[in-house]
């Protein structure tokens, strides 16, 4: 991509095809996390939400997402708080922490397989919580 705009704009001042743009694609957010209520840790499991295409790392109803799912998190620049729920990799969090994007994200590589190839996304690591009531920890989210 030759407009950096990242680099640029604040989350805030984005174009809303801007901002859709710095998803990688890595579908952890899309995972079942749990929160340590001792330590605060949080984890994501492998069980993916029921809209997630788990072969696609992409949802199947983004537009009305939350109007089907309760807890789907819907990301907005006012409310950054969300965001630490999300893995450090994350673009949003990285952004908003003033942290450059990683080299293989697809905004940088051009290359929408990137995320993937580079082993950050969770293609391949997940179940549909249609087909599975067991999970099991991937990695703490601050990994």
């Amino acid at each position: 991509m030759t407009d950096e705009f990242w680099k640029r704009k604040s989350l805030a001042q984005m174009t809303a095809g801007e901002w859709e743009s710095l998803c990688d694609g890595c579908a952890l957010c899309c995972l079942q996390k749990l929160e340590d209520e001792d330590t605060g840790d949080v984890y994501f499991t492998d069980v993916a939400c029921r809209l997630l295409d788990v072969e696609t790392c992409r949802c199947v109803d983004y537009a009305a997402r939350a109007k089907q799912v309760a807890d789907c998190m819907v990301l907005r620049a006012d409310q950054p708080q969300a965001f630490r729920w999300l893995p450090a990799t994350c673009a949003y969090r990285r952004l908003a922490d003033g942290q450059p994007l990683p080299d293989w994200h697809p905004l940088i590589t051009g290359d929408p397989n990137s995320v993937h190839d580079a082993g950050i996304s969770a293609k391949g690591k997940m179940v549909s919580e249609t087909k599975s009531a067991r999970w099991t920890v991937l990695r703490k989210l601050s990994e």
